[in-house]
């Protein structure tokens, strides 16, 4: 089944706050083999003038991501998930992500195309702090294998 494309430029509610965690930028950091100092050490942050430890520019993925499920369970959407794969994912950042960020998500539906039998959905996500500070705008494009026309 298509992907309902009236939903273009439907805009869903801010998420929750996502407490950015010291350990969680470090185990992130890790896991992607990243041994940068900044995301490691306070002191080498706080150097590099930085309140606390910075995150890896792919960080935001880990909470993004998941506030991208008020789109992805989105009834009027007609997405079965069984049928996702990640397409791509960009991000443009306003200042760096710091353990001790309290911040939010506004996901927006861009675009809906079909291509290849295949529907793709673009998602524009502006994070920013609880306090309105913006931070990173990124933008995932979600593949529903063979759901498009051809």
């Amino acid at each position: 089944m298509a992907l309902n494309p009236d939903l273009i430029g439907r805009t869903y509610p801010p998420s929750e706050p996502y407490l950015v965690g010291r350990e969680k930028i470090r185990e992130f950091a890790r896991s992607i083999g990243d041994e940068n100092p900044a995301y490691h050490d306070v002191a080498v942050a706080q150097g590099l003038g930085h309140a606390d430890v910075v995150a890896p520019p792919t960080f935001a993925f880990t909470f993004v991501f998941a506030s991208a499920a008020v789109v992805i369970l989105d009834p009027d959407l007609g997405l079965d998930y069984t049928k996702v794969v990640h397409g791509e994912q960009s991000f443009v950042y306003s200042r760096p992500i710091v353990a001790g960020d309290e911040l939010v998500v506004i996901n927006t539906i861009e675009n809906i195309r079909a291509a290849a039998g295949n529907d793709m959905i673009t998602v524009k996500s502006v994070v920013s702090t609880t306090s309105g500070e913006p931070v990173v705008v990124t933008t995932k494009v979600i593949v529903a294998r063979g759901t498009g026309a051809q």
